[in-house]
């Protein structure tokens, strides 16, 4: 694994401060992101560029988000620790890592199996012990560990997936882009009440990949 120098930490610092300028804040949030070090979850050739706030390419065709779409969306759960998260889209695993950092106990669901495989590995060497992994279907969800506290989704999808919605427990937070992939799409945080309502707020316009259904060749 990729060693994490005092050059490593020093940028992710830099990053932190950048994320607060841009109005990130949950000092929570800060924190765990000023611990990961993602660098180690980009290809060698881009670690110089780790600590930048932008996204960048990974394996099968996938990104690895941009640190400030990571903290919206983490923030966007605002969840005590110990809350149960299920995250659609592993990728590199550098979500479900600063999930974890948060304290909460993270399931996370991945369709290409090597992305899984990749970030399997990558998160046992870092020591995340609270995350259960699993390759499948992200629209299909986990409902065998359901309900969740909340529900975090990292590629855009057409519409709210109802088989998702259904997996939140009351009370349960859904943060997932929705929209045209050829467009920007909404951030939109949807919360399960007590007594059935739905409650949907508009967090702004990002940019994702789709959310595709079923999983991909093993190859």
């Amino acid at each position: 694994m990729t060693p994490d120098l005092p050059r490593h930490q020093g940028q992710r610092q830099q990053l932190v401060a950048l994320l607060r300028s841009k109005g990130i804040d949950n000092e929570r949030v800060l924190a765990a992101m000023a611990r990961i070090p993602r660098h180690a979850f980009l290809e060698s050739s881009f670690e110089e560029f780790a600590y930048q706030d932008v996204a960048f390419p990974i394996a099968a065709g996938q990104t690895i988000s941009q640190p400030y779409t990571v903290a919206v969306q983490s923030s966007a759960l605002g969840l005590p620790e110990g809350a149960k998260i299920l995250e659609i889209g592993t990728g590199s695993g550098y979500q479900a890592a600063v999930l974890e950092e948060l304290g909460y106990k993270v399931f996370t669901i991945e369709r290409q199996k090597a992305l899984f495989d990749f970030s399997k590995r990558l998160l046992s060497e870092l020591g995340m012990r609270r995350i259960t992994q699993k390759f499948g279907d992200g629209y299909k969800g986990l409902p065998a560990f359901a309900p969740f506290d909340g529900i975090l989704i990292t590629a855009a999808a057409p519409e709210l997936p109802s088989e998702l919605l259904e997996q939140l427990a009351p009370g349960g937070v859904l943060v997932v882009p929705v929209g045209d992939v050829e467009s920007e799409q909404r951030m939109l945080r949807v919360r399960r009440g007590s007594d059935g309502t739905w409650d949907h707020e508009d967090l702004g316009s990002f940019r994702f990949v789709p959310m595709l259904k079923d999983v991909a060749t093993a190859r």
